[in-house]
Order: structure tokens, then C-alpha cells, then sequence
């Protein structure tokens, strides 16, 4: 690695690995270095990298992020990725004086656009939240990359996933409930990142996470008049069609580009301003960044207590990338 890359500051730090900044030797062009530490991972944290590894070797998107060089040495690995300068998308919203449905209607379409791509190539992300949504640099709103896909998973036939994995707030219920999963449940959480764009706030919350795993299961949520009384219908159909419980009957990301809300004019959507839901996102964004970095969860054993799951198989902790600015 040394060969090839100066090694410069810090950019963030786990209870696996640091990143850092780098400079590759023979272009100058400057990257983000993820060192991981081996002697820190387990069996099945090792195999978890190993299949990041490969599956963003394999990727090619503009909305993804990318894997130029994987070093494996003797006591460390190291993966080279875009340095995401940007820092996360919903801390550039939350400094917006003014918000509309064209933008938030945008940001989806790239998500959108990205999960279609994944799920193309019978790839499941497993943890797709506000965390992992990355800019590229400060300036750009479009250039959106999703990032930290350590959790991600071949899909080899439909709901042959088992591992219990994800973050309270934007998991899928069929994974609560301990059932077969496939990249459908990306889907849920595309969903549950929508209502947070246009309302400000997660369909489903509660301090209790008993109570929260509840929630998910059963699908409840609702459109608050107050903050959902100036969006458009179609994009509360496009919610609707997204956060259904049961995932057979849950739209596709093929299909959601093909929505209407999706498909509508910039010149209508741009006209309808979401200023209820930017002053929520700010709020909830605010909360937010004080719990710190939030971390993606794999505790199975408290997982499995708080949603009265049985027992299963699940890889361990695996670092997101969310805190590389």
C-alpha cells in the first residue's frame, strides 16, 4: 500500500478501523483509506468485508460509491474509496432556507436509481439510512453516493436472506419478524427515507423500541395533516406503495421510477414547498447528530429480546462510512 499511496489525516475512526486521507503516489489524486485492523474482526466480520469487497469491485454507478484499490496485508486491510468531501446529505438539507418537492423528488430518483442498480445485479444493501447517504463534494446536491455496504448481500434466489441486520428505524418488518428477506427490503427503507424528505420526521418512531418493532411489523403510520397537508398525493402514493408489510406486495425500484410523483414535472413539484417538513427535518437532524455517529446494529441478542424474536445466525458489527467528511 505504501508503494503506492501517502498516507495523510485522519478522517474518522471505529472499533475496527480508521479512515484516512490519501494521495495516490502516481496521479496525485486524493482519496478516502479505510484501515481496518484484522486482529479486531471476527470470522464472520472477515467474510462480511470480503463480500463488500467484491461487490463494490464489481459496481460501476454514479449514485454508489466507489472501491479503487483493496490492499491485503499482513495484519491490516486496506480499502481505497471516494473521499466523500460533501459530508451527509441531510446535513446540506438541514442548512436549506427553502425546500421543495422537486428537490426532495430528485434526491429520491437517485436513490431510486442506485437501489434499481443493486437489485439488477441480485445485490441487497441491508442498511440503507440517512447516515449512508454521502456527498461528493460541497457544492453539488445532485452528486449523492450511497456508501457503507457492509452489510450488503448476494441475492441468489427470492427471500433466501436469514441474517438479522439493519437499524431500528429503517428496517423492514419481515426481517423483525425473523421471516426470509430479498432486496425488497431496501425497499421499506427507501420508503422510510422518503417520508423523512418531504415530512421531516420517521413514520415510525418511539423511545421504546418494543414498541417501535411494533410499529414496523404492523405498518402503522400516518400523514399528519400539518406536515403532509401541501404534498402531493402521488408522493404520499409512492409512500404507500413502498412501506407495505408484506413484501410481495411492496413496489419495486423499477416500478417506483415509473410512479407518477417520480415521473412528474420539475415545474409542477418545484412550486410546492415543504416548509412544515424542512423545519421537522432540521429538528429531527439536530436529534440526531447529538446521539453522535449512529452505527449500523447487529447486536443479535438485544435485537432478538426487544422484537421477541427467536434465535438466529447473524455476521457481526460492521463500520459504516458515514463519518468520512
Amino acid at each position: 500500500m505504501e508503494e503506492c499511496y501517502v498516507v495523510g489525516k485522519e478522517l474518522g475512526y471505529g472499533a475496527f478501523s480508521t479512515v484516512r486521507q490519501v494521495r495516490h503516489l502516481a496521479s496525485g489524486q486524493g482519496y478516502a483509506m479505510k484501515c481496518v485492523t484484522k486482529s479486531k474482526l471476527s470470522a464472520q466480520d472477515d467474510e462480511a468485508l470480503h463480500d463488500e469487497v467484491a461487490i463494490l469491485r464489481e459496481f460501476d454507478h454514479v449514485h454508489i460509491i466507489k472501491l479503487y484499490d483493496f490492499f491485503v496485508e499482513p495484519n491490516m486491510y486496506y480499502l481505497v474509496l471516494e473521499k466523500m468531501a460533501g459530508g451527509e446529505l441531510f446535513d446540506r438539507i438541514g442548512k436549506k432556507s427553502f425546500y421543495n418537492e422537486g428537490e426532495a423528488r430528485d434526491l429520491c430518483r437517485f436513490l431510486l436509481e442506485a437501489m434499481k442498480y443493486c437489485h439488477d445485479h441480485h445485490v441487497a444493501h441491508r442498511d440503507l439510512k440517512p447516515e449512508n447517504l454521502l456527498l461528493q463534494d460541497a457544492t453539488d446536491d445532485s452528486n449523492i453516493k450511497i456508501a457503507d455496504f457492509g452489510f450488503a448481500k448476494r441475492v441468489h434466489a427470492p427471500k433466501s436472506l436469514t441474517t438479522m441486520c439493519g437499524t431500528p428505524n429503517y428496517v423492514a418488518p419481515e426481517i423483525l419478524k425473523g421471516l426470509r428477506y430479498d432486496e425488497k427490503a431496501d425497499m421499506w427503507s427507501v420508503g422510510v427515507i422518503l417520508f423523512i424528505l418531504l415530512g421531516g420526521y420517521p413514520p415510525f418512531y418511539d423511545h421504546d423500541q418494543t414498541k417501535l418493532f411494533s410499529k414496523i411489523r404492523s405498518g402503522s403510520f400516518e400523514f399528519t395533516v400539518e406536515y403532509w397537508g401541501g404534498v402531493s398525493q402521488e408522493a404520499k402514493d409512492l409512500i404507500s406503495s413502498l412501506l407495505v408489510v408484506d413484501p410481495d406486495g411492496r413496489m419495486s425500484a423499477s416500478e417506483a421510477l415509473e410512479s407518477d410523483w417520480v415521473t412528474e414535472s420539475s415545474h409542477v413539484l418545484s412550486v410546492r414547498e415543504l416548509g412544515p417538513g424542512l423545519a421537522e427535518l432540521k429538528k429531527f437532524n439536530a436529534k440526531r447528530k447529538l446521539k453522535g455517529s449512529i452505527h449500523t446494529v447487529m447486536i443479535l441478542n438485544r435485537m432478538k429480546v426487544l422484537s421477541e424474536l427467536p434465535r438466529s445466525k447473524a455476521v457481526g458489527v460492521h463500520e459504516g462510512l458515514s463519518n468520512i467528511v
